[in-house]
């Protein structure tokens, strides 16, 4: 990772087979590796665009009976109101800032990189231009689709509504699918088109 967690790995990266003209920086979820996305990413990649998928430092959470696995942040509860970790959330979103900020400096513009991430790790900026894809499984077990929802109804009061696109996919649980890759693909695709 970047900035100043040096107790995280270096992220996995997917080069880009030519030039990178823009980037996705991809966060796994709770207990996970970069790893694994990076090799998804793989499968779908685009030639010009490079795939950064980091590591969260391992910490106690909470909610696992404080067992030190990969986090982004504590997580204390999933119901809505439960308490969240907003240091670590912040120390989160500028570890992301320190990311977008080595890849400006590698030469691709900052509305050339898009964030992303699984279940604990989509952090969401400020632009209210901004696109969103959220993805949800119908039978998810861990985050259930009612969560799903309330926060795609959140995200577009946050940011412009049509750019919020919300797709569920049938009796897909707490992981991803071929589809839904392809569906992230396009929405990628759309966004950071070749421009050379």
């Amino acid at each position: 990772m970047c900035g100043n967690n040096m107790s995280a790995p270096m992220p996995a990266i997917v080069p880009a087979a030519r030039k990178a003209t823009a980037a996705v920086i991809f966060l796994h979820g709770l207990g996970d590796t970069g790893h694994g996305w990076a090799e998804a990413f793989a499968g779908i990649r685009s030639s010009h665009i490079k795939y950064i998928c980091p590591h969260a430092p391992v910490m106690p959470v909470t909610l696992n009976m404080n067992m030190a696995m990969p986090s982004w942040f504590n997580i204390i509860g999933l119901s809505p109101d439960s308490q969240e970790d907003e240091s670590g959330i912040k120390r989160a979103a500028e570890n992301v800032k320190a990311l977008i900020e080595q890849e400006v400096k590698n030469g691709i513009p900052s509305n050339r990189i898009i964030l992303g991430g699984f279940s604990q790790g989509p952090i969401s900026g400020v632009n209210k231009d901004i696109s969103i894809l959220q993805c949800h499984g119908d039978c998810d077990p861990l985050v259930p689709l009612m969560f799903g929802t309330l926060t795609v109804e959140k995200l577009k009061s946050l940011v412009n509504p049509a750019n919020v696109t919300f797709k569920t996919y049938e009796s897909m649980m707490h992981s991803s699918c071929q589809q839904e890759m392809m569906d992230v693909k396009q929405f990628i695709d759309k966004l950071l088109p070749p421009i050379d």
